[in-house]
């Protein structure tokens, strides 16, 4: 990218900041879609989810799916 171009994109969003929307509808959420939501745990699940996801080279994100898959597993 060159300096000329870098300006030029400083400068279209300097002007035309992207702006949040109600309820999905802002850049981001059109763009990306609906994909994290923030949920509240204890302080003993997140460190449980950090120690195990750090021994098991995954992200929390992932040690949550894999659980909840096994609940709908069991579950059927």
């Amino acid at each position: 990218m060159t300096e000329e171009e870098a300006d030029a994109l400083d400068e279209y969003y300097t002007k035309n900041p992207p702006t949040p929307g109600p309820n999905g509808t802002g850049y981001f959420s059109q763009r990306f879609g609906n994909v994290a939501h923030i949920i509240g745990i204890s302080n003993a699940s997140a460190a449980y989810l950090r120690s195990k996801a750090f021994a098991t080279h995954k992200t929390p994100s992932e040690l949550v799916q894999d659980m909840i898959q096994r609940e709908i597993a069991a579950a059927s």
